[in-house]
């Protein structure tokens, strides 16, 4: 019997990692398959190798944190509330998934476990309302963040990052040997390849972060239960590899669903400021939300770039008028085509309706919010039911 429920235990925690696999694969290396840089098999086996980096090193951090110290009670996680709670985990990201909304799966999985923590009277409240500090903070840092660098330094990064593509294939392969040997296209620029490298190192950093929170989210109850985690981390990273070469295909196809919609500039500043919170958040055995931060990344490098604020001259005069709202100043008429984030030249600012919707920003938020409360409130009323009347 036990070695029938550890077996379901790991199929639903392979389960939760296959879709953990499938979901970021895409936001990762989506710029990358998309420019030609990387092929999908090649963004899968980066993906794997650098989630696995992040959950072998810091991610055990946090799965120590979610399966041996949120619940007060070592013996409460038993192999059946195990995987009642990876099943509530695995449902509730379901519901995210059909709304169209990437649900945070750390706050999902936090939200499951402190579910059967309330039922069963054994939540550490002094480590929840810590990792809950981190949730409301970490989101305004990288909201503040995002918008100080599209205030202040956006132009100059995206004068830097701009990429010219030529005609061509970016590399070229000898294959007459026994292995082929890669060479610059006939075309390809040293500014393409820096760019190439640049996004491809992007995608790698975000691996390793998502590596550091969310292999805790598919193994932490079985933590909790006493399994070892060295081999958990082994099997997890494994189902997440094998997401990343199926499902996630379809995620490369578009490019993902949050910051690679995003011009390769704004997408260089969300990825590298949301992975770095993530990252260090990993390092003190917090789970974090990367889908949160980088939505508020988002958004703070939108506002930004909207809110900048330029000294203009009466012209006749010769003399300055104070600053100047950007919004005011660059009105556009009906019908005129408004440039993404990153397109347009450094002068050229869009007002703040056009950085971003904030219904649809109020709409995305909402939902990252609503998943994990249904993860929460469901794990507690199905443990209480099943404390009341069986244990």
């Amino acid at each position: 019997m036990v070695e029938l429920l550890l077996g379901m235990g790991l199929l639903v925690a392979l389960f939760v990692g296959y879709n953990i696999g499938g979901s970021t694969t895409g936001p990762a290396f989506g710029p990358a398959v998309g420019s030609g840089v990387l092929s999908k098999a090649g963004a899968a086996a980066l993906m794997s190798i650098f989630f696995f980096i992040g959950a072998w090193t810091l991610g055990r951090r946090v799965a120590t944190t979610l399966g041996k110290e949120l619940l007060t009670r070592p013996g409460i996680f038993t192999m059946e509330t195990s995987i009642v709670v990876l099943s509530f985990i695995g449902l509730a990201l379901f519901v995210g998934n059909f709304f169209g909304v990437p649900a945070s799966t750390s706050m999902t999985a936090v939200g499951a476990i402190a579910g059967l923590g309330v039922a069963s009277n054994s939540l550490d409240w002094a480590i929840m309302g810590e990792i809950a500090v981190w949730w409301i903070v970490a989101p305004i840092i990288g909201f503040w963040i995002s918008g100080m660098i599209g205030r202040y330094l956006y132009p100059t990064l995206n004068r830097w990052v701009a990429v010219q593509s030529t005609e061509g294939d970016l590399l070229t392969f000898d294959r007459s040997g026994i292995l082929p040997r890669p060479s610059l296209g006939p075309n390809t620029t040293r500014r393409e390849v820096v760019g190439a490298v640049v996004v491809v190192s992007i995608g790698c950093l975000m691996a390793f972060s998502s590596g550091t929170s969310n292999i805790a989210n598919a193994i932490a109850p079985l933590v909790g239960v006493g399994v070892a985690m060295n081999p958990l981390i082994l099997l997890g990273s494994a189902a997440v590899a094998v997401g990343a070469f199926t499902i996630a295909r379809r995620t490369l196809d578009t490019l993902g669903n949050d910051i690679t919609d995003l011009p390769l500039t704004a997408a260089i500043v969300v990825a590298v400021v949301a992975s770095v919170i993530v990252t260090a958040l990993s390092a003190i055995g917090i789970p974090a939300s990367f889908v949160i931060v980088a939505t508020m990344c988002i958004v703070g490098l939108g506002w930004g770039r909207a809110t900048r604020t330029v000294t203009v001259s009466e012209g006749i005069r010769g003399e300055e008028k104070p600053n100047v709202s950007v919004g005011a100043l660059t009105a556009e008429e009906p019908g005129e085509d408004v440039p993404e984030i990153g397109e347009e030249e450094p002068e050229d600012i869009p007002s703040a309706g056009d950085l971003f919707d904030p219904s649809t920003t109020g709409r995305v938020i909402l939902m990252q919010n609503v998943v994990p409360i249904l993860s929460t409130v469901g794990a507690y009323a199905a443990f209480r039911l099943l404390f009341t009347f069986f244990w």
